[in-house]
C-alpha cells in the first residue's frame, strides 16, 4: 500500500500543541512575525538526564535583562522547531499576553523524539519506586530538566510553570508527579489521561478516526534511535474523500494491517533494519482489553503522587472530540488526592481552540459567542500563571475553583467546587412512544435492527479527516429519523433545566447475538423560531436543530469489566451502564431534552461483529452478523441537575 509522508505542520495541526495568534490586518501580522526575534534571544541546549540521555531544549529569554523572569516550559513529542538559533517561532508561550509581558519560554523534545536522544515510548509508564539512575520516566526527565534550567539560565526567578495542549498536556500532568520544588504552576490542557478511554479508544471501542495517525505514535525512529530533525512518520493515503465507504469496503480490522507493513514503504531507508511493522498498531491489535499494557500507561491512577506545592489549572473543551475524559478525570483525581491549589476551566471549545484568537466562537455549525478564547487567555490563563510565578503564589489567586461555560445559556459561570453546590440526581426513563419521562411505566421491549451493512454514521457530513470535530455539536435530526436509532424526548420545557456534572445511562437491553456496542446521545432540541447563525451550512437551519450535548459508547463486552470481556447471552435482558462525561448545559424553556440510543457509530468507531470473538482486531468476515437489539422501558438516564 502506497505511503506518503506528512509535513511537520500536519502534526502541529493534529495536536494543536502550538497555535498561532491571528490578527485582522496585514500590519499586525507583520508585527507578530517579528515580535519574538525582536524581543527575545534564542539558545538551544542538550540537557543531560540522570541516565545520560540528552534532551534537546530551546530557550527563549527576554532581551531586557534588567529583571528576573519565571520559566514557562512545554515538553512535546511534536518538535521544538524551528531548529537553529537564528530561526524563531512567530509566537511563544501559552498566549500572546504571557509572551509580551516577558517570561523565559522553554520548549523541549521529549525523550526519543526529534533531536532528543533515547527511546520513545508512547504514554511512557510511570515508575513509582526508582532504585537507580536507569529508572527514568517523564516525571524524572521533567525534574532533571527543571534542575538544569533554574541553575543555568540567566535572569530566572527560580519559579517554573509548565503547560501543554493534548499530548503536551499529558506531559504537563506528568510534571506534577514527584515534582521538582521549583515547579510552582502546571496547566494540563486537553490532556490525555488513558489511551483506553481517550483518543484511540472510548470505553474499549476502537476509534477508526485515529487510524490515519497511528504512525505518528508508532513508527520506529530510524538510525537506531539517534536524533533526527525531519519527520519519519508515514500516513496511510486512503485515496478517497468518503471515509464511511472506505472503511465499510475495507471490512474487518485485520484487513487494515497492510497499512502498517513497512516493507511496502516507498522510502525503506527511513525504517530501522529488521523492523517490518508499526509497533503501536501491533500493541493496539494485540491488546484489545484493558490489560497490564494499558493500565501501566494510564496516568490518572498515579495522580495521588501529584505534589501539593504545584498549583494546577486543568483546561478543557466541552465539545472536545479527542480528549474530554483526560482533563475531567485529571481534575477530579488531583482534587481527590492532594490538598493543593487545583482548578478547572471548561469552555465551549473543540480540541485546543482556546489557544487561538479567532473572534466568533463556533464548534461546527453551532455559535457560542464572541471572543471567548480571548477572554480566557487574558482573564484566566494569564492571571493564573502570573499569580503563581510572579505574584505571591498564595491560595487567593482571584480565580474560582471552577470557571465553566454554560453551553446552553452561552455564559460563563464560576463555582467554588465542581460539580457545583446544589446539584441533585434526577432520573428519567426511556418510555414507550418515544417519551422521556420522570416515572417508570410497565416494562416492554423496543426493538431495532442493527444492520452491519448499513451502520449509523456519526454525522451526515462524513469526510476523510483525522478525528472529526464538528460532529460534537452536529445536528442529530438525520439520526433521529433512522429506524435503527431509538429516540426518547420530553415535552417542551416549561422552565430551564441545567445539567451540571456527569450523566449515567442505565440501560436494560438484549440482543439476538452475543456482542453489541451501545451508544447514548444527549440532545438539546431547539424550538422552531431560533435564528440561524451566518456560518451554518447552507442546507441546515437552527429551527428544530438537534444539538448533541454529550455522547458516549460502551463496547458491550466490557459492561462488567474492561479487563475481562464477556459475551451476551442471546435474548437475555442485561444491564449495560454507560458513564457519559460531565456537561454544563441548560436545556432552556421552550426546548426539549432528547435521548438517542443506537448500536453503531461509523466510522467514528469500528464495527462490532455482533457475534462474540476474543479479539475484534482479528475477526473474520463471517463473524459479522446483522442482529436485532432490544431496549427495555425500565432503562433510565441519571442526570446531575443544578437546582
Amino acid at each position: 500500500m502506497k505511503r506518503v509522508f506528512r509535513s511537520l505542520l500536519l502534526m502541529f495541526i493534529l495536536a494543536l500543541a502550538i497555535s498561532s495568534c491571528k490578527k485582522n490586518t496585514k500590519k499586525e501580522v507583520q508585527q507578530e512575525n517579528t515580535y519574538v526575534a525582536d524581543n527575545y534571544t534564542k539558545k538551544e541546549v542538550d540537557i543531560e538526564m540522570r541516565d545520560g540521555a540528552k534532551l534537546h531544549t530551546t530557550i527563549y529569554s527576554p532581551k531586557d535583562t534588567s529583571k528576573e523572569y519565571p520559566i514557562l516550559m512545554q515538553r512535546t513529542p511534536y518538535s521544538s522547531r524551528p531548529y537553529g538559533e537564528e530561526n524563531f517561532r512567530e509566537q511563544i508561550g501559552p498566549n500572546i499576553h504571557l509572551m509580551k509581558e516577558g517570561n523565559i519560554i522553554v520548549y523541549q523534545d521529549v525523550r526519543g523524539r526529534w533531536l532528543s536522544e533515547g527511546h520513545y515510548e508512547n504514554m511512557r509508564a510511570y515508575i513509582p519506586n526508582k532504585t537507580s539512575d536507569q529508572d527514568v520516566d517523564e516525571s524524572s526527565d521533567t525534574y532533571d530538566t527543571i534542575e538544569w534550567l533554574v541553575n543555568n539560565v540567566d535572569n530566572n526567578n527560580g519559579k517554573v510553570g509548565v503547560w501543554g495542549i493534548s499530548y503536551p498536556g499529558y506531559y504537563a500532568t506528568y510534571a506534577t508527579i514527584d515534582a521538582h520544588p521549583a515547579l510552582k504552576a502546571a496547566s494540563p490542557q486537553a490532556c490525555i489521561g488513558d489511551f483506553f478511554f481517550d483518543d484511540f479508544h472510548h470505553n474499549g471501542a476502537y476509534l477508526l478516526s485515529y487510524f490515519r495517525v497511528t504512525s505518528l505514535f508508532g513508527t520506529p525512529r530510524p538510525n537506531n534511535d539517534q536524533p533526527i530533525d525531519t519527520a519519519w512518520y508515514t500516513f496511510p493515503d486512503l485515496q478517497t474523500e468518503d471515509q464511511y465507504q472506505f472503511f465499510l469496503d475495507a471490512g474487518p480490522l485485520k484487513n487494515l494491517n497492510s497499512f502498517f507493513e513497512y516493507e511496502t514503504v516507498d522510502t525503506p531507508t527511513m525504517r530501522p533494519e529488521g523492523v517490518t511493522d508499526d509497533y503501536f498498531w501491533n500493541e493496539i491489535k494485540e491488546h484489545p482489553n484493558y490489560d497490564e499494557l494499558w493500565q501501566s500507561r494510564g496516568l490518572i491512577q498515579h495522580l495521588d503522587k501529584s505534589k501539593s506545592h504545584v498549583a494546577t489549572m486543568i483546561v478543557g473543551g466541552w465539545f472536545d472530540a479527542e480528549d474530554l475524559y483526560g482533563p475531567l478525570e485529571t481534575y477530579k483525581n488531583i482534587e481527590k488526592h492532594t490538598d493543593g491549589y487545583n482548578t478547572m476551566v471548561f469552555g465551549p471549545w473543540d480540541h485546543g481552540r482556546w489557544a487561538r484568537r479567532n473572534g466568533r466562537s463556533l464548534v461546527g455549525n453551532y455559535y457560542f459567542g464572541d471572543s471567548i478564547s480571548e477572554f480566557y487567555q487574558e482573564n484566566i490563563e494569564t492571571k493564573f500563571f502570573n499569580h503563581f510565578l510572579k505574584g505571591d503564589g498564595g491560595d487567593n489567586s482571584g480565580l474560582p475553583e471552577a470557571y465553566v461555560f454554560d453551553s446552553g445559556r452561552k455564559a460563563w459561570k464560576t463555582y467554588d467546587s465542581w460539580p457545583p453546590p446544589g446539584v441533585e440526581k434526577q432520573t428519567m426513563f426511556l418510555s414507550r412512544n418515544q417519551n422521556l419521562t420522570s416515572d417508570s411505566e410497565d416494562v416492554e421491549g423496543i426493538q431495532f435492527i442493527s444492520d452491519i451493512k448499513k451502520p449509523v454514521p456519526y454525522s451526515e457530513d462524513v469526510k476523510t479527516v483525522f478525528t472529526p470535530r464538528k460532529y460534537m455539536t452536529d445536528d442529530q435530526r438525520f439520526a433521529a429519523r433512522r429506524s435503527d436509532v431509538l429516540v426518547f424526548e420530553t415535552e417542551v420545557m416549561e422552565e430551564d433545566l441545567t445539567l451540571a456534572g456527569d450523566i449515567m445511562a442505565n440501560l436494560k437491553v438484549a440482543t439476538t447475538g452475543t456482542a453489541a456496542d451501545w451508544i447514548v446521545k444527549v440532545i438539546d432540541v431547539h424550538p422552531g423560531d431560533v435564528e440561524t447563525n451566518e456560518e451554518m451550512q447552507d442546507h441546515l437551519k437552527m429551527s428544530n436543530y438537534h444539538l448533541m450535548v454529550r455522547s458516549e459508547v460502551l463496547r458491550g463486552r466490557f459492561r462488567n469489566s474492561f479487563s475481562e470481556p464477556e459475551p451476551f447471552t442471546p435474548n437475555k435482558k442485561t444491564d449495560v451502564n454507560i458513564k457519559l462525561q460531565d456537561v454544563f448545559h441548560t436545556i432552556k424553556k421552550g426546548h426539549k431534552l432528547q435521548i438517542q440510543v443506537q448500536s453503531t457509530w461509523f466510522p467514528l468507531i469500528d464495527l462490532n461483529p455482533q457475534t462474540y470473538v476474543d479479539n475484534i482486531f482479528k475477526a473474520d468476515e463471517e463473524d459479522f452478523k446483522t442482529q436485532t437489539h432490544t431496549v427495555y422501558t425500565d432503562s433510565s438516564i441519571e442526570f446531575s441537575v443544578l437546582k
